[in-house]
């Protein structure tokens, strides 16, 4: 379980030169990666269906169901004959004690499909002094009810050593590439979100615009989990709203960030802070 607090943050992120040449770029080095709850295993994907559920041909030639613990559409993410990867709960009142973890394209990218994990990531990120951003809190606490619309922040950040407003950050898994081949998808080598129309998505923009005009810190992070990605986009032609949300939180002071994973079937990482296009 990671800690709810961390006081050693390091002033510098890993990823990005002082004029940000080099953003996007993933580290040379592996850096420490966050495990998973077991050891992965990989299957041949057959199909993804009822939106939480994916059947898989494994190793030995059986058939089984993974749980999919993503709400998207996974454009990109799921195609049959891809390579997954799951790991296996020890839980034995679990129906399905597999979980989907990553996907492996036949480009050799690498995808984290479990949306849960995102939150996680980021507190390890800070916890490793990754995200300069944020550098300076001395707490952290989860799933925080908060705002007008019955919501809930990922990270709510208190105590900061310089007295720095609290940070109220919300943490978005992004994962659709674009191919520059099919409008649907966008520009290649460009991450979107969201990846389908999402009301709630944009509830928390408006959430989070009423937070900076309270005088505190708020932020969008986008935690992306494609490896092929190299900038990240709103994805105005899949969600209007949200993207006229967007612009209306970034013109009120709310911040956008955006940091790559490192994933591997050993475990992944935030390791690099990427671009974002307005």
């Amino acid at each position: 379980m990671l800690p709810h607090s961390f006081s050693h943050f390091v002033q510098q992120s890993v990823s990005a030169s002082p004029d940000g040449s080099d953003l996007g770029a993933a580290p040379p080095t592996l850096p420490p990666l966050l495990p998973y709850g077991s050891v992965l295993q990989s299957a041949c994907l057959i199909a993804r269906y009822k939106r939480f559920m994916a059947d898989v041909t494994l190793e030995n030639g059986q058939i089984t169901t993974l749980h999919c613990p993503n709400t998207g559409r996974m454009t990109g993410c799921a195609e049959p004959g891809w390579r997954v990867w799951y790991s296996t709960s020890a839980n034995p009142k679990r129906k399905y004690p597999y979980t989907w973890e990553l996907s492996q394209s036949p480009a050799g990218h690498w995808i984290g499909v479990n949306t849960g994990r995102a939150n996680a990531l980021v507190a390890f990120a800070l916890q490793q002094g990754v995200i300069s951003e944020l550098a300076g809190y001395g707490d952290w606490r989860q799933e925080v009810a908060y705002g007008e619309e019955g919501s809930r922040i990922d990270l709510l950040l208190t105590g900061h050593q310089a007295g720095a407003p609290d940070c109220y950050v919300e943490i978005k898994s992004v994962t659709l590439l674009g191919d520059g081949e099919r409008p649907e998808l966008g520009a290649a080598g460009v991450g979107f979100f969201p990846d389908a129309p999402s009301a709630r998505a944009s509830k928390h923009l408006r959430e989070l615009i009423r937070i900076r005009q309270s005088g505190q810190r708020a932020m969008i992070l986008f935690c992306v989990q494609h490896s092929g990605i190299r900038q990240v986009r709103p994805a105005t032609h899949i969600d209007a709203d949200y993207a006229h949300w967007l612009d209306q939180a970034l013109d009120a002071g709310v911040e956008l960030l955006a940091y790559g994973a490192t994933l591997t079937p050993d475990g992944s990482a935030l390791t690099h802070r990427l671009p974002i296009q307005r």
